[in-house]
């Protein structure tokens, strides 16, 4: 079964947490069907926004803001053409994603979207031992961190997490700082992140 939603408002109005505070976490939304499809739709909230639990899940010219983890789950997604918008007062992370074994397929790519806001924001921590993020042709504010990846505070997370950039672009998407750990991609590495096939997206999203 195919879910599409198209021009939906889903919004948390809890109070954005404060720093180190803990069970705040308030979402918007929680996908765990298969095979869903979004289009021009709006994510309103604070600390985990969108809960991208589980399933293939496509986002097309959406709007997605929040402050702590505010994209997080197991699901496997494709974001297009959409504005990550963070409203952080501190350090923070925009993704979270949970894979937890190389064999699970699962993870999440960012195509030819826009990171803005405020506060200072990593770019995804590992939620998940084998944490899957990709982002590709997207701009990147200043308020990305030069170091742009977390490891949850356990660095043996950074030899089997999968982070990586290609041709982003924007004061917050120098590579120079980056952890080691994290990649920059060439053309061919990046081929299977950039189209619809990331998500089978050939068999079911009728766009």
């Amino acid at each position: 079964m195919v879910f599409l939603w198209v021009f939906y408002v889903w919004q948390n109005t809890a109070s954005p947490p404060t720093s180190g505070s803990r069970n705040k976490q308030a979402s918007a939304v929680r996908v765990s069907g298969d095979a869903s499809t979004f289009v021009g739709c709006q994510f309103l909230g604070s600390q985990d926004t969108l809960y991208d639990h589980k399933g293939r899940h496509f986002f097309q010219d959406c709007y997605i803001e929040g402050s702590v983890d505010f994209i997080f789950g197991d699901g496997l997604s494709l974001y297009r053409n959409s504005h990550l918008h963070a409203v952080s007062a501190n350090y923070e992370a925009l993704t979270a994603q949970s894979r937890s074994s190389p064999l699970e397929q699962s993870g999440f790519s960012f195509v030819n979207c826009k990171v803005t806001g405020s506060g200072l924001l990593y770019l995804g921590r590992a939620w998940g031992t084998f944490s899957r993020v990709v982002y590709a042709y997207t701009y990147m504010d200043n308020i990305i961190v030069p170091e742009g990846w977390n490891d949850w505070g356990d660095s043996n997370r950074e030899r089997t997490v999968y982070y990586a950039e290609y041709k982003c672009y924007g004061p917050g998407a120098n590579p120079q700082g980056r952890v080691a750990w994290s990649h920059q991609l060439s053309d061919q590495e990046a081929q299977p992140f950039l189209g619809l096939n990331f998500v089978d997206g050939y068999e079911w999203i009728g766009l």
